[in-house]
């Protein structure tokens, strides 16, 4: 087992931290125990040696998914039947978590009891990643600025999960009716009813994000940037007043397309740089300003909504940044830092940013095993 220990003399405010992290056969860790205090980790260590895998097991443990958008299937050793990943969480509290995958089995536990209602899991741990794959945050599709909204409430309100899983249930019933040759009104009215509930209170929901996160990714897009390239954020439901109207009003596509034309799995977050879209005229440069600027909004909201911050893993992005804005984003580390909160970044040895100094664990990662750096 390798240890880290807190620095003498240091008084911890109460922070939600991950202080110790078992794997197995996750990834390229056949075997891995480590313990982690609070504070700064630095993860060095050349290409594929098991560096993200250790973000990637986190965020895991935080999310329940992988932040590189894959299946369990993936995480799984090379050879082996599935993985396994535990974790003991400390704030006030000592929480253990224990997490398995196979084909054939899943099992999620806290606290040795297993969990039934996933909404009673999520926030034990919360965790933002900065990451290569949020650039898709703004190029890619409004499924993925849907699931940072999702990801967000899911996070800071316990209805919101079973809520969304209630809408897509009936989204997935009600698409499956439209399908079939000769659609079953009674049948059809019932979905139609489950999805307006749901999907009113979703986008209730999400309306109220907006106020509360865009003025933080603003202010944070304006440090990344030094303020002179405006960013405007515009969520943007599907349904425009009447959820139920529209819908008995889109009937005739719906016969056409045999889906659900629309709702709040049609939603999307427009993100405007000066004026003009931000996915088709933004510069490569000035998108990763915008997930930059996303995801400290991300960490800032999360921190006022639970009281502790989360734990940041940033993935290698420092070196992918110009001087200004790698000036505009190491604020958000320094007061991570002075708040003792947990930081886990990865770098190679060339481009770890020395300008937070040297109060921080280094930590080697080569060829799946993790030890203290000397």
């Amino acid at each position: 087992m390798v240890s880290s220990g807190i620095p003498a003399g240091i008084l911890n405010p109460v922070v939600v931290h991950l202080a110790h992290l078992r794997l197995r056969d996750f990834r390229n860790y056949g075997r891995l125990d480590a313990d982690f205090a609070a504070g700064f980790h630095l993860l060095l260590g050349d290409n594929a040696q098991g560096k993200t895998n250790i973000l990637e097991a986190i965020y895991l443990i935080a999310t329940l998914r992988s932040f590189r958008g894959v299946g369990g299937a993936q995480l799984i050793r090379h050879g082996q039947k599935g993985y396994f990943v535990g974790a003991t969480v400390l704030s006030r509290a000592s929480h253990e978590i224990k997490i398995y995958w196979s084909a054939r089995q899943r099992k999620l536990s806290l606290d040795g009891q297993p969990v039934r209602r996933l909404g009673d899991y999520l926030g034990t741990l919360r965790a933002v990643v900065f990451c290569t794959e949020d650039l898709q945050l703004i190029q890619g599709t409004a499924a993925r600025r849907r699931r940072f909204m999702d990801l967000l409430l899911t996070q800071t309100h316990a209805v919101y999960l079973p809520l969304l899983q209630r809408y897509t249930t009936a989204l997935r019933s009600r698409n499956a009716l439209l399908k079939e040759p000769r659609t079953e009104p009674a049948a059809l009215e019932e979905f139609t009813r489950q999805l307006v509930e749901a999907g009113m209170q979703l986008m209730k929901f999400r309306r109220g994000l907006a106020p509360r996160v865009y003025p933080l990714a603003q202010e944070a897009h304006a440090r990344v940037t030094g303020g002179n390239e405006p960013l405007e954020l515009e969520y943007q439901p599907s349904v425009r007043e009447d959820f139920a109207v529209e819908l008995a009003q889109s009937r005739a596509r719906e016969r056409i397309f045999r889906t659900t034309v629309l709702g709040p799995h049609r939603d999307d977050l427009h993100l405007r740089l000066a004026g003009k879209s931000a996915a088709k005229f933004a510069s490569e440069g000035q998108k990763r300003s915008i997930a930059i600027a996303l995801k400290m909004a991300q960490a800032e909201y999360l921190s006022t909504a639970s009281g502790t911050p989360p734990v940041l893993l940033i993935d290698d992005i420092m070196g992918e940044l110009d001087a200004r804005r790698r000036a505009g984003f190491l604020p958000l580390l320094s007061r991570a830092q002075h708040a003792w909160s947990q930081v886990f970044m990865t770098c190679t040895e060339e481009n770890w940013p020395r300008e937070l100094g040297r109060d921080l664990e280094r930590w080697e990662v080569k060829g799946g095993t993790l030890k203290p750096a000397g």
